[in-house]
């Protein structure tokens, strides 16, 4: 049996851009919202500790699924392989991604 694809999740998360690794993506039944689960983070064994990279360890520790909204993704790509977990101070403008209008609430034309 082939191993469970990879993905890398880059998405926008107050005033940074986060690199995550993860084994499930899926369009939410919360509509607006992908859902993300089983992430993958690189061996801590390592000499050398990436500052970011054990930020967002901490912060997906003991997670089983998170819902990230649509519009705060930047790209989902599928890899061969992880790697490092990322936090970078966005720089530049960043632009929300457009939506369609809201529908009237029911009962107005």
């Amino acid at each position: 049996m082939a191993a469970k694809p990879i993905y890398r999740v880059v998405f926008h998360q107050q005033g940074e851009v986060w690199e995550l690794y993860a084994r499930e993506i899926f369009q939410s039944d919360l509509w607006g919202f992908i859902e993300i689960e089983e992430f993958v983070f690189q061996d801590r064994s390592k000499l050398v500790v990436d500052p970011s990279a054990d930020k967002l360890r901490h912060t997906f520790d003991g997670v089983i699924r998170s819902y990230l909204p649509i519009n705060s993704i930047v790209r989902i790509d599928e890899v061969e392989r992880e790697g490092p977990a990322r936090a970078v101070k966005s720089e530049g403008r960043i632009a929300e991604f457009p939506r369609a209008p809201m529908p009237p609430p029911r009962g107005e034309s």
